[in-house]
């Protein structure tokens, strides 16, 4: 099924600048494998050596964390927006 992925300033290197991309699938899984096939490498930069999104990335399907949904199998239904957003630390 054909989502949009949203991508983060710091990944676009990856995307030819791209603030927006299409993907398929019909899971989280399957849309960030098919995003990795299109844009090789940017996939090592969301998902970590064991497959598990990194700890300081943040995903969401639509409005959904998927970390309190089914995570990687997360059902992405046509038209959803999928975001990939890298935590941000910092302050005093």
């Amino acid at each position: 099924m054909s989502v949009s992925v949203r991508i983060p300033t710091i990944l676009r290197t990856y995307t030819n600048g791209a603030a927006e991309v299409a993907g398929e699938g019909s899971t989280l899984r399957d849309v960030l494998a098919k995003l990795d096939a299109d844009y090789p490498g940017i996939g090592a930069r969301i998902l970590d050596d064991s497959g598990k999104i990194r700890r300081f990335v943040n995903v969401y399907v639509g409005d959904e964390d998927v970390r309190f949904a089914d995570g990687l199998d997360t059902a992405t239904p046509a038209g959803v927006q999928v975001s990939v957003i890298p935590a941000v630390a910092g302050g005093c």
